[in-house]
């Protein structure tokens, strides 16, 4: 795996001017055109402002219009450090470690990290081959019920390709009816679908879909291929974020805590690709 380190990120991005040339070469790789001019023409940079003028008519062009650094006061390479920061790691990091690391207040560290990870929801290709199918509870913290039925709990509903990408969706039930229209939009049929014994999945085989499934309930975890070790491995990997960067999460937000490991997980193996996309996103 190549890393990206803290030096190649201040070698790449080491000034607010860099990091605008980045955006600008980002959303113009063709130069920029100008709407006056009627054709792409040579620009410079504004000295003291975030834009750049056109050589011929003097027409300004402002890269972050449009972006999540519009409007916002606070440098570009603070938002790019930030960026940087939550893709380095593979918990996440939370909105008082941005705070920490870059030095603005809290309130300016709480919205960026909200405006980051509003990026983060992607749309991956159609699952195929071998997917495992399986759902989660996360809220609540109170003493009581777990797994299917629990109380306080948001209901999560996954699902993981071997060897491949996630997709993970709040759900506000596991009813059929709820299920495999998600399941018929992100995979495509005739792939072979591993569940546990839950009721609801037994008429996959209805749907166009190869089905096994393993009986967790008489402790049996696996069955030749059969087995759901891909998408649970997610799930822990989602709650041990989730319980030790930000200890508890509304359900308001949880789809886009949820996207956030998603993303992290589907470009696993790659910091300097993951910092990559997630800039390509703003």
């Amino acid at each position: 795996m190549e890393r990206y380190t803290i030096a190649d990120f201040n070698r790449d991005f080491p000034t607010d001017d860099a990091c605008l040339e980045w955006l600008k070469n980002h959303l113009y790789p063709n130069g920029i055109f100008c709407q006056k001019c009627g054709q792409v023409t040579k620009h410079h940079k504004i000295t003291t402002r975030r834009s750049y003028s056109c050589d011929a008519c003097g027409r300004h062009v402002h890269p972050t219009s449009g972006t999540i650094f519009e409007h916002s006061p606070t440098p570009l390479k603070l938002w790019f450090h930030a960026i940087y920061l939550m893709s380095s790691t593979r918990c996440g990091i939370s909105a008082k470690q941005i705070e920490r690391e870059t030095g603005v207040t809290y309130k300016t560290a709480w919205r960026m990290f909200h405006q980051i990870r509003s990026l983060l929801q992607e749309d991956i290709p159609a699952l195929t081959g071998e997917v495992e199918v399986d759902e989660t509870y996360i809220g609540s913290r109170k003493p009581g019920k777990r797994g299917r039925g629990a109380e306080g709990k948001s209901i999560v509903f996954g699902m993981a390709q071997r060897k491949g990408d996630v997709s993970v969706t709040v759900t506000p039930d596991l009813k059929s009816a709820t299920l495999y229209p998600i399941i018929k939009e992100h995979m495509i049929p005739d792939s072979m679908i591993y569940t546990d014994e839950f009721l609801t999945y037994d008429n996959l085989s209805k749907h166009g879909y190869k089905h096994k499934s393993v009986h967790h309930v008489s402790k049996a975890w696996v069955a030749g291929n059969a087995h759901t070790n891909t998408i649970e491995g997610f799930w822990n990997l989602l709650k041990r974020g989730i319980d030790g960067v930000y200890h508890a999460v509304s359900q308001k937000h949880l789809q886009s805590y949820i996207n956030e490991y998603s993303f992290r997980y589907n470009h696993r193996g790659d910091e300097r690709h993951m910092f990559k996309a997630i800039l390509e996103k703003v």
